[in-house]
């Protein structure tokens, strides 16, 4: 996490959030009011929190990585707009860092040229669109980070992803694989589009695909940025 996002979870009465996201900053909650419950929560979680805000309680939402990429952000400023709450409370995006970075530090220096992320989670965006943006991804050769490639639930989008991909790449395009990218446990592979399957993926998983120069060295994953060495 960011230093001001450290220092405001330090600061907070009351702490709001996913289960598993509580979980993960268990040493900074003691002492306060914690507040968790699970997904498909978040409509009930942001309104939890503005109702508190607004009684004037210093209240935190918790998101994973930064707030504003597939976080909690998002819905948390549309709700407050709808509860006629703007100019009444005070709110403050406190940005982090999204696992798109931290897994490519952990693989070296993947996201040196343009690059897309997408979702493959279809819970909120239809899976005909998601097809439509891994195509459009593929096509124009961006390095293409995945979140949300695999749950015990959805199996077959990362297999479908990597058949759109192999459209319209070579099966030896470099890949990573990153789970628990920066945090206790982390587990980083490299391989290419042919061999992704045979590797561990799921929600704490982060799939990086290169583009037509990325490589791999012995130890880093590297997309040239085009300086002449």
């Amino acid at each position: 996490m960011s230093l001001r996002a450290y220092n405001v979870i330090k600061e907070a009465e009351v702490i709001i959030g996913y289960k598993t996201y509580i979980d993960l900053i268990a040493d900074l909650t003691e002492g306060k009011e914690v507040i968790s419950s699970g997904m498909t929560r978040e409509v009930e979680r942001c309104l939890q929190a503005i109702e508190m805000a607004a009684a004037g309680r210093y209240v935190v939402i918790v998101s994973s990585g930064d707030p504003g990429i597939y976080g909690m952000a998002g819905i948390t400023l549309e709700l407050v707009e709808k509860q006629e709450m703007v100019g009444k409370i005070q709110v403050e995006i406190v940005p982090g860092i999204t696992s798109a970075n931290a897994a490519a530090a952990s693989l070296g220096a993947a996201l040196m040229h343009d690059f897309a992320v997408i979702s493959l989670s279809d819970l909120l965006t239809p899976w005909e669109l998601i097809e439509k943006r891994l195509e459009a991804a593929a096509m124009g050769d961006f390095v293409t980070i995945l979140y949300n490639p695999m749950s015990k639930k959805r199996t077959e989008q990362i297999k479908r992803a990597r058949e759109i991909f192999l459209r319209f790449k070579s099966p030896d395009t470099p890949v990573g694989i990153v789970r628990n990218a920066k945090r206790s446990g982390e587990v980083v592979t490299r391989t290419d589009l042919e061999h992704l399957l045979e590797h561990t993926i799921d929600m704490f998983t982060v799939v990086l695909i290169g583009n037509c120069q990325t490589y791999h060295t012995d130890n880093f994953m590297i997309t040239p940025r085009g300086y002449k060495v």
